[in-house]
């Protein structure tokens, strides 16, 4: 038993990494296809490909910007939906629910037809900002899983004791449970984020003439994918592993200072 999950986390490890050692190897590669073999040689110029490449740089900041944007319009609606239906106790609730989750099923592709569709009727062509639209309709439906799933949790007790002694709604949400929902907010945050820039199906069709990186990204296969797409990968994942390193320090820090305290 402890040889087979042994060899099963194995076979899981390899599976989630060896394609991004594969991807970060090939950047090294002097081949001007993103492969490994054959080896022609190790180089550094496709970091000086990347760094030229104009036209991927505007699109990762088309991503970072979209991503932004949908940040701030998904996690407010997502934690507003969460909080309104942990207070519904009519019949009609599970109703909302599925009507709020009814974005996460309809296909990318349909959200985003629908999504240009609809706001061409009020002069709003392909963007940025209707990018955001579009992507924030379902991911916002994301933010309120994850919140709703810490409100289950939550002690109702805490909220009444609160408002007995005399604290207003907006004082007990902002003392109580918005520090409560912080690492559920947090997390959806994060999640949020990374849909959003990793998003395509619905991008493709509500991006119009600008371009993010995903979109760059499928053109460029269409017209021949350079290493410097990998060395562009190789950068995001040590970004992503900077401050993967850097939470997780903040976090032990923490625990010890709390763990010192509670000796105290």
């Amino acid at each position: 038993m402890a040889f087979g999950l042994r060899f099963y986390i194995v076979v899981f490890f390899l599976y989630l990494f060896l394609p991004l050692i594969v991807m970060a190897a090939a950047t090294f590669n002097d081949s001007r296809f993103p492969t490994i073999t054959p080896w022609d040689g190790t180089t550094l110029r496709w970091f000086g490909e990347l760094w030229a490449d104009g036209g991927m740089w505007q699109a990762l900041s088309n991503s970072l910007l979209v991503a932004t944007g949908v940040l701030c319009l998904a996690v407010p609606i997502g934690i507003s939906s969460a909080l309104f239906l942990n207070t519904v106790s009519s019949r009609a609730k599970p109703f909302i629910y599925a009507l709020i989750l009814s974005p996460l099923l309809t296909p990318g592709v349909i959200i985003g037809i629908s999504t240009l569709i609809f706001w061409r009727q009020f002069g709003v062509s392909g963007g940025i900002f209707l990018t955001v639209l579009g992507q924030a309709t379902f991911i916002a439906a994301y933010v309120m899983l994850m919140v709703m799933a810490r409100l289950q949790r939550f002690d109702r007790t805490m909220e009444r004791a609160a408002l007995d002694l005399g604290a207003s709604q907006w004082q007990m949400f902002r003392r109580i449970l918005l520090p409560y929902l912080k690492p559920a907010i947090l997390s959806a945050a994060v999640i949020a984020f990374l849909q959003s820039f990793e998003n395509y199906n619905t991008t493709l069709f509500v991006v119009g003439y600008d371009t993010t990186l995903t979109v760059y990204i499928a053109s460029k296969v269409r017209t021949g994918l350079t290493p410097a797409v990998n060395a562009l990968g190789l950068v995001l994942i040590l970004i992503t592993v900077a401050f993967a390193v850097i939470y997780e320090v903040k976090r032990r820090r923490e625990q010890a200072s709390l763990a010192r305290l509670s000796r105290q």
